[in-house]
């Protein structure tokens, strides 16, 4: 199995958040994502809050996490740490150019009623599926029955010295933002432009959400709100230096059985330099 898809539990259900409850919004925030010491390191926070960045409701644990090198070795997340609202770790960068920092899973979901109307749903909350126990735990004829192929990704961007591109080369694998401008190289007032795919494929119609950092601070969200177009591009201007917590979500009918919803969603961390 892609060792991108091995995540614990806890990991799995941080994952659904973006997907089922917008009050909540898991996070990965990096100390910085451009360095140009010869021993970088950076430090990440993860965690799920009600306000971006500000650690206030549970941590999203670092198991899961896979670092990526740009000669695409995996290292390890150091100095692991979980608290009360936050989960901490340290990253080396040994060497020049970008690194990938993601968690990511996949999987079949299914949900339906029964005859007196109570709603089901399959894996149970806080449960692994097993493809092989579809057929035993899903009944076929289920009321109102829904099978979901879904992925959910969430990733963030460093790089020590100057900026390479092997990171960036999708997966294939669920709903992917495949930078176009790169994401270590993004300024305030200056377009980004960023394609999504699914299943390595760019898709039209993504719902597109992006909130700078400080909300906390804010009356409103000052959200940005986008939709890819029929190549799968999105474009944004950033109005000011600072980070920006990116989140996508799409939906279609293309999924393959004994999936008739194939769902997506996406979560990114980008950091903005001033002019």
């Amino acid at each position: 199995m892609n060792r991108l898809l091995k995540t614990t539990l806890c990991t799995a259900l941080v994952l659904c958040l973006p997907l089922t409850a917008q009050a909540h919004r898991a996070w990965l925030l990096p100390s910085a994502t451009v360095l140009s010491s010869d021993d970088a390191w950076v430090s990440i926070d993860a965690a799920v809050s009600n306000d971006i960045f500000h650690a206030d409701h549970a941590p999203m644990r670092a198991e899961g996490v896979v670092v990526t090198a740009p000669d695409g070795a995996t290292l390890p997340v150091q100095n692991a740490m979980t608290a009360k609202y936050r989960s901490t770790f340290d990253v080396q960068l040994p060497q020049k150019g970008t690194y990938k920092i993601a968690v990511a899973s996949s999987g079949l979901m299914a949900r339906w009623e029964t005859e007196s109307g109570e709603r089901k749903m399959w894996p149970g909350r806080g449960e692994r599926a097993n493809p092989a126990d579809f057929d035993k735990m899903v009944p076929k004829k289920a009321k109102n029955l829904e099978v979901s192929q879904f992925s959910r990704r969430m990733e963030t961007f460093v790089t020590a010295g100057s900026p390479s591109d092997s990171v960036l080369t999708p997966s294939k694998q669920g709903l992917e933002l495949v930078p176009i401008t790169h994401p270590n190289d993004l300024f305030a007032g200056e377009a980004a432009n960023f394609q999504f795919q699914m299943d390595g494929k760019p898709v039209a119609g993504v719902k597109v959400t992006i909130i700078p950092g400080g909300m906390r601070y804010r009356n409103d969200q000052a959200a940005i709100e986008l939709e890819s177009d029929n190549k799968g591009n999105i474009s944004v201007t950033w109005p000011h230096a600072g980070m920006y917590w990116l989140s996508a979500n799409y939906r279609d009918n293309k999924a393959k059985k004994p999936a008739s919803v194939r769902a997506g969603s996406y979560v990114a961390t980008f950091e903005v330099l001033p002019e």
